[in-house]
C-alpha cells in the first residue's frame, strides 16, 4: 500500500528555513529586506529619470549581492473586466447594459487609482556570513543605497511577513501576520 506523502508548506516549498536576526534564512544565503519610497517618475524630467536610473546603476555595482523586487500592493480587476465585456457583447436589454458600462467605469477608476500602489524592495543575498558580517554587510548596503538618494528602510520580521502575506495573496489590509498559520485559532498557554 502506497503511503501518503505529508503536504509541504510554502515556507519548505521556497526553502525559507528561519527568520533571522536581519531577515530570512534561505538555504546557504541569508536574505535581508530593504522597503524602498517610491518616487513617480511621470512627474520628473528626462534629465532626473536618467540621473534616478543612474543611481541605481551605480548601487547595483556597488553591491553585487543587491536583487530588486516590484510587488502590486492590491488585486488585479483583469479576470472582472473581461467577464463584464463579455456580458456587454451579448446582451440585449438595454437597462442591463448601462448597469455594466458603470460597473467597467468603476473598475477602470479604480484599477487607475490603484496602478500607484505598487512597493519596491531591495533583497541583499549574502552567502556563509557570520551574524557580525550580515549585520556590517546590510549597514554598508543601506549606506550606499542612502547615498544614491533612495529613501529605504530595512524591513524586520513583521514587514517581511507583510511581504510575502501580500505576494502570496493572503493578506492585503496590513493585519499582524501570525508566525504560524491557525495559531490565533487556538488558546495557548503561556
Amino acid at each position: 500500500m502506497k503511503q501518503k506523502k505529508k503536504g509541504r508548506s510554502v515556507q519548505n516549498l521556497i526553502g525559507i528555513s528561519s527568520f533571522t536576526d536581519y531577515g530570512i534564512a534561505v538555504g546557504k544565503y541569508e536574505v535581508i529586506f530593504f522597503s524602498v519610497s517610491p518616487v513617480n517618475i511621470s512627474v520628473l524630467s528626462r534629465t532626473s529619470v536618467e540621473t534616478k536610473i543612474h543611481h541605481l546603476l551605480m548601487t547595483l555595482s556597488a553591491i553585487p549581492e543587491l536583487e530588486m523586487v516590484c510587488m502590486d500592493s492590491n488585486e488585479r480587476f483583469d479576470q472582472n473586466q473581461e467577464s463584464i465585456k463579455g456580458r456587454l457583447e451579448q446582451e440585449k436589454n438595454p437597462f442591463v447594459v448601462q448597469a455594466l458600462q458603470k460597473d467597467m467605469e468603476y473598475l477602470d477608476q479604480i484599477q487607475v487609482e490603484m496602478a500607484n500602489a505598487r512597493q519596491f524592495f531591495f533583497a541583499l543575498k549574502l552567502q556563509n556570513r557570520k551574524e557580525d558580517q550580515v549585520f556590517q554587510e546590510s549597514n554598508r548596503a543601506q549606506k550606499v543605497m542612502e547615498e544614491q538618494g533612495f529613501d529605504v528602510k530595512r524591513m524586520d520580521k513583521e514587514g517581511i511577513k507583510q511581504m510575502f502575506a501580500i505576494y502570496f495573496g493572503t493578506a492585503i489590509t496590513g493585519e499582524q501576520m501570525p508566525d504560524v498559520d491557525g495559531v490565533q485559532h487556538f488558546e495557548m498557554e503561556q
